[in-house]
């Protein structure tokens, strides 16, 4: 063991630039630890709490350590430490995103196809995005259900709509198109109103030492803003660059008399690429958001008057906080 205590709650890459980010997310979203069984996670957690008691069993090493916090970054939520959803994690994006994206871009062509896959992949997204929300804003069912409901039908009136506009429009190369601006118009729906809470009432905020210190809305519209840019980042290259691969490759005899190999092959190939973009896309922007107090002061007063009156005049230049993913 070294002299030098691990910390559990620091990075192991420096997470001040987007390669680091890009490592430790890579670390935490590898499609293997959805393999990893519930009592190995619950060990690793128990780890944790031990050796930040300093009561950790005599010989372990810092390689078990390390191990202990990549299963807990990956499986237990930053904020509450319960244990999420195994197909809500991100380390689940891959598998989950590749078969539901594979399946988007192989049936769009009837609209019964398209509104049944729009429906899953919404209901995927919200279970993804409940599950990495920020713990500290709890939905009702009504908001749930509501936010659930409305994120699907703009994902569906969007793809309906867009393919009935191509149609009379376009070639067939643009309508493969119709999944990924389903997608797009969806996420800008879902994730926020998945999140209403921490935009009506306010996210936690920290000082640069962890102190809360209070609420702030522009801080949720900030986080939030910046998991959507990412979360259509991350599907991106996938969703556009695949319809230019099969709009080639059915140029192709045996390809195009074998439609079986096509969703397969699809699959595939989202697969490889959210291998790569899920920690892409989650580097974008860092974990741990700051916000000015200025911006506080000029838009949310009220917030800023209370966040005042509890430092008095040790007004930080900067809050800091969970954007969540």
């Amino acid at each position: 063991m070294d002299s030098e205590r691990f910390d559990f709650n620091g990075p192991v890459w420096d997470q001040g630039t987007y390669i680091g980010r890009f490592k430790y997310f890579a670390w935490v979203t590898d499609p293997r630890l959805n393999l990893v069984r519930d009592h190995c996670l619950d060990q690793a957690k128990n780890l944790r709490t031990l050796y930040i008691q300093k009561r950790e069993p005599p010989g372990t090493t810092r390689e078990q350590l390390l191990y202990a916090k990549k299963l807990y970054d990956s499986a237990f939520h930053p904020d509450s430490g319960e244990k999420m959803n195994i197909f809500g994690r991100m380390s689940f994006q891959v598998p989950g995103g590749m078969l539901i994206t594979g399946a988007m871009l192989t049936w769009y062509r009837t609209v019964p196809a398209l509104v049944f896959w729009q429906w899953v992949n919404q209901s995927f997204n919200a279970l993804v995005n409940y599950t990495n929300r920020n713990a500290n804003s709890p939905l009702t069912l009504t908001q749930l259900g509501v936010a659930y409901v409305t994120a699907t039908t703009a994902a569906c009136a969007t793809a309906i709509g867009f393919k009935q506009y191509l149609i009379k429009r376009t070639g067939p190369l643009l309508q493969r198109y119709v999944p990924f601006a389903a997608v797009a118009a969806a996420n800008c729906v879902n994730i926020p109103l998945m999140r209403q809470n921490e935009i009506l009432k306010g996210i936690e905020v920290y000082d640069e030492n962890e102190n809360h210190v209070g609420e702030s809305r522009m801080a949720a519209i900030k986080g939030i803003s910046q998991v959507v840019i990412s979360r259509i980042v991350m599907c991106a290259p996938g969703m556009t660059i695949l319809p230019l691969v099969m709009e080639r490759l059915e140029c192709n005899c045996w390809f195009r008399t074998n439609q079986w190999f096509h969703a397969p092959f699809q699959t595939a190939a989202c697969g490889l690429f959210l291998l790569f973009m899920v920690p892409a896309a989650c580097a974008l922007f860092p974990q741990r958001c700051s916000l000015k107090t200025s911006t506080m002061r000029t838009f949310e007063g009220g917030k800023y008057c209370e966040l005042s009156k509890k430092l008095g005049h040790k007004v930080p230049e900067r809050v800091y906080f969970n954007k969540g993913l």
